[in-house]
């Protein structure tokens, strides 16, 4: 048990701090006003803040060992990811490259070309070989289209309008 004299010094002292705490919430206030006057009078906005704090965590986080460490093996299995896919793409163009010049693939190709002439002839274009593939398709549809509408008939009244 404490007496009643220190009680007294205890309310004291408790009223002291009571008063130099709002004392020093008083400054601390003051100060921060002061702050942002000086902050806005240099043009500091709080994003401005928020940008320099990222960049300096960002930056500190770069510094790391972790960071490092761990840049530094996706670096390397990029490059190892880079070098397989290049490797199965040579693989690929090498497999077609071999299959285009294989007998089989020549066969078909012979077998195109004449199925393709033999059309041309039966529709009635003309019979040249070669050309584009894309020509082919192109005289191809047109020589279907032809076929399709000879045998079409119009209602009556729509056969004048014809061209």
């Amino acid at each position: 048990m404490i007496s009643e004299e220190e009680k007294e010094e205890l309310k004291i002292e408790l009223a002291k701090l009571e008063d130099e705490i709002s004392t020093l919430r008083q400054v601390l206030a003051a100060k921060e006003k002061h702050l942002v006057e000086i902050k806005q009078k240099l043009g500091i906005s709080l994003m401005n803040e928020l940008k320099q704090n990222f960049s300096k965590s960002w930056h500190d986080m770069q510094t790391t060992s972790a960071y490092k460490k761990t840049h530094e093996t996706l670096s390397h299995a990029g490059q190892k990811a880079t070098a397989a896919i290049s490797n199965v793409g040579t693989a690929i163009s090498k497999k077609f490259g071999d299959m285009r010049n294989s007998p089989t693939f020549k066969s078909f190709e012979e077998k195109v070309e004449t199925t393709v002439t033999s059309l041309k002839t039966k529709v009635g274009g003309t019979s040249h070989t070669g050309g584009s593939f894309e020509e082919v398709l192109s005289s191809t549809a047109h020589a279907s289209a032809q076929s399709s509408l000879a045998g079409t008939r119009l209602p009556e009244g729509e056969e004048e309008l014809q061209c």
